[in-house]
């Protein structure tokens, strides 16, 4: 038979499980299960231990077993004890060592690189620290009792109703907070449409644009959604092209990674492609609040809220870290994702909603967003200097918006630049690694050109000029 003791943190400092088992004894295994904590390292040196009556009673043993436990444990150097310092865990000048146990050496980290000029990810060290943390305690301070229960899966009902007020004054969406709901991010977004084997309230074949996130393309495939690649102009997707598809994933505000946002044209045009074939548009809002040298673009969401589901994340704007974004569904949906979700919130903290309410509300989202602007934009135009200066061949596009830039390569030099940026330490993304496998096929009708996708958000401002530096120095000759 087997008993076990669990004591608390309070006690000893420590988790701590004793089985007492084996033959000799309550005695004699308790001995053996001390011993095999302070081997194993559970007891560390200095570890102060329950008084006799408290293990005693804790384990269900006589008091004078665990006395003479200890006792025993003292006389051969396991443990101390002092009048008025109680027992504790003998300072050893070297842990014992099994002789037949070899001490596994650690694979050395890898190093990262030196430059990281990757796509996708904000400035971290330009988090409003500050600012949030007055949110978060203003939500704690105002937060009802029922807020710290099982969460709503549709979300907190501040941040909806929030986000309902924003997206209307900043991306013209028309919605309400009932059919607002929240999520972990975009890709969460996409799990909780399709599912992740098929059966999702959304199915294939979608189109997609020629060029977008491979993981997401990686993710519908897994929840056997056929993706059909629409071609890219400088108009953004040939939405002409949309046929036997239900549904069409889109990122007009800023066609990712190309840049762009989708023509007004191609926008009415595809709000009467999803009316007449009864399908829907999803829309990612990829980076659609940084702008810079155009008038803003709103939400395709804007035109038929009943046939776009509106998709958008504080990824790029606060922090991939907060892991929070939203759906905006037409009516038709929102029971079936709500279905999907289950009964509870399991993915987005309640009190990063509520903060996240807060922070939107007292308009310190507004103002981070307004200073990120003007950062990026200088950075933006750092890089188009710095390219002109040293590599004046390359030409460099789609940074009316965004984080990122694509610059144009010589053809067949996109693979040996991307080796010789790594040479540099700078780490980027070929252009082609975006591409939809079937978009590489001349019939498909978009034009493949060598190039590299540079993201200027990521580096910390101190270490960008010299990000650039690395940059030029890779790019192939003109």
């Amino acid at each position: 038979m087997t008993e076990s003791w669990v004591n608390s943190a309070e006690r000893i400092g420590a988790d701590l499980h004793l089985e007492l088992s084996g033959p000799g004894g309550r005695r004699a295994a308790l001995i053996r299960a001390l011993r095999e904590a302070v081997r194993g390292g559970r007891l560390a040196p200095g570890t102060r231990l329950p008084p006799y009556r408290s293990l005693a009673a804790d384990l269900g043993v006589a008091r004078n077993t665990v006395a003479d436990a200890y006792a025993e444990l003292v006389a051969e150097g396991w443990l101390t004890a002092r009048q008025g310092s109680g027992t504790r865990v003998a300072e050893r000048a070297e842990p014992l060592r099994h002789a037949a146990r070899v001490p596994v050496k650690a694979p050395p980290r890898a190093r990262g690189p030196r430059h990281d000029l990757r796509q996708g990810t904000p400035d971290a060290s330009a988090f409003p620290r500050a600012a949030w943390a007055a949110s978060y305690r203003r939500a704690l301070q105002a937060a009802p009792n029922e807020a710290f229960g099982p969460g709503d899966p549709a979300g907190r009902r501040e941040l909806r109703e929030a986000l309902t007020e924003y997206l209307a004054r900043a991306r013209g969406v028309r919605t309400e907070p009932d059919r607002i709901v929240i999520c972990s991010g975009f890709a969460h977004a996409l799990r909780l449409l399709f599912g992740q084997g098929g059966g999702g309230l959304l199915r294939g074949p979608l189109g997609v644009e020629a060029y977008g996130l491979g993981f997401h393309r990686g993710l519908l495939a897994a929840a056997g959604v056929r993706t059909v690649p629409l071609p890219l102009d400088e108009h953004g997707a040939r939405v002409e092209r949309l046929g036997r598809e239900r549904a069409v994933l889109l990122t007009p505000a800023h066609q990712f990674p190309t840049g762009g946002p989708l023509h007004a044209e191609r926008r009415s045009a595809v709000i009467d492609w999803a009316r007449a074939r009864g399908g829907v548009i999803l829309e990612d809002d990829y980076d659609g609040e940084f702008r810079y040298d155009r008038k803003p673009v709103g939400a395709v969401q804007g035109l038929d809220p009943e046939r776009v589901i509106h998709i958008g994340s504080v990824s790029k704007s606060l922090s991939p870290a907060l892991r929070l974004g939203w759906m905006v569904l037409p009516e038709r949906y929102v029971d079936g994702v709500l279905a999907v979700k289950g009964e509870r919130e399991a993915w987005a903290s309640v009190l990063d909603q509520l903060a996240l309410a807060d922070f939107v509300v007292s308009g310190s989202y507004d103002r981070h967003v307004r200073r990120m602007r003007q950062r990026y934009r200088r950075r933006r135009d750092r890089l188009v200097e710095a390219l002109a200066a040293h590599a004046p061949h390359v030409e460099v596009t789609g940074i009316a918006a965004g984080l990122h830039a694509v610059l144009r390569l010589p053809p067949g030099t996109e693979r040996s630049a991307v080796k010789a940026a790594a040479w540099q330490g700078v780490a980027l993304d070929g252009l082609a690694g975006f591409r939809h496998p079937q978009a590489a096929d001349p019939a498909a009708g978009t034009a493949a050109y060598d190039g590299l996708v540079v993201g200027y958000a990521t580096p910390s401002e101190h270490a960008y000029g010299a990000a650039l530096e690395a940059l030029c120095a890779a790019l192939p000759p003109g």
